[in-house]
């Protein structure tokens, strides 16, 4: 949608492209080309048996990039979008002009925190649960996909946004042919891997610092990754960086606060001193 340089919207869990539906169309207005995308394992994207690492994910992103005839693109990331979005910044520096991390800790910074702080460590055993093999998946899908509805409420401070239109689609994303066990293999591979070799592997190359300007958006109630956790990202940032956090807003800022971001992140965007022109 659009024309101008690329930015790329990336959703996180349980969502799909439809949580950018307010960006898209502001964003483009702008004077930029605006896309979104069913990551790996969602949607109409493809549902691969494994590839949901972030290697593998991160490189999904920039050839999408590629394919669009782009040399790079500004991400704009929730959840798991946002932590794609960090990995891009080491693992694919030029195919990314800046970042806006929402919902979403560099992914050294998560990785500390559930080691070392008891409070982050509690807020994501629910995460931890859907290591469970079969189980999850099929609560998932269970009445019309209703635990999707269920996460959507449960992780938000305020619901105003879950309309029962935006909830039915949410769910008929989840019932898609295998979305439901490939979803979950985001988590399970992050928690699986903090201590195996290719998660080893993998927060050695996120040592490196990232150079492409970073705006970081949290809600101040998130009870799955709390604020306290995102706010030590910038140790890992020696670009410009930026630090927003929403009062009474949970996990998912960008329809919570829909109104406010939408204006904010196209804003962001638009400013010369917030990308990398190559």
């Amino acid at each position: 949608m659009g024309e101008g340089p690329l930015v790329v919207c990336l959703h996180g869990f349980p969502q799909y492209w439809y949580a950018w539906r307010k960006y898209l169309p502001q964003i483009a207005a702008a004077g930029f080309t605006a896309v979104a995308m069913d990551l790996r394992g969602y949607g109409g994207s493809d549902h691969p048996p494994d590839g949901y690492n972030p290697y593998t994910l991160s490189a999904d992103v920039a050839g999408v990039i590629a394919v669009l005839g782009y040399e790079d693109a500004a991400v704009v990331g929730h959840g798991w979008g946002g932590q794609i979005g960090w990995t891009m910044t080491t693992a694919h520096p030029k195919s990314i002009r800046n970042l806006v991390a929402i919902s979403a800790p560099h992914p050294r910074r998560l990785r500390e925190s559930l080691i070392k702080q008891r409070g982050q460590l509690k807020a994501t055993l629910e995460r931890f649960m859907m290591q469970i093999p079969w189980w999850t998946e099929r609560t998932l899908r269970a009445g019309d996909a209703i635990e999707v509805e269920k996460i959507l409420r449960r992780w938000s401070r305020s619901t105003g946004w879950l309309t029962p239109e935006v909830a039915g689609n949410y769910r008929a994303a989840m019932k898609v042919l295998d979305t439901a066990h490939c979803s979950l293999e985001y988590a399970r591979w992050a928690t699986r891997s903090l201590y195996r070799t290719d998660g080893i592997n993998y927060f050695k190359l996120m040592s490196e610092p990232t150079t492409v300007p970073v705006l970081q958006i949290h809600g101040q109630k998130d009870r799955l990754v709390l604020a306290e956790t995102a706010r030590g990202s910038d140790e890992y940032v020696s670009g410009r960086y930026e630090f927003l956090g929403l009062p009474d807003v949970g996990h998912f800022p960008h329809e919570e606060a829909a109104d406010e971001l939408v204006g904010l992140v196209t804003n962001w965007l638009s400013q010369p001193a917030n990308r990398i022109d190559r």
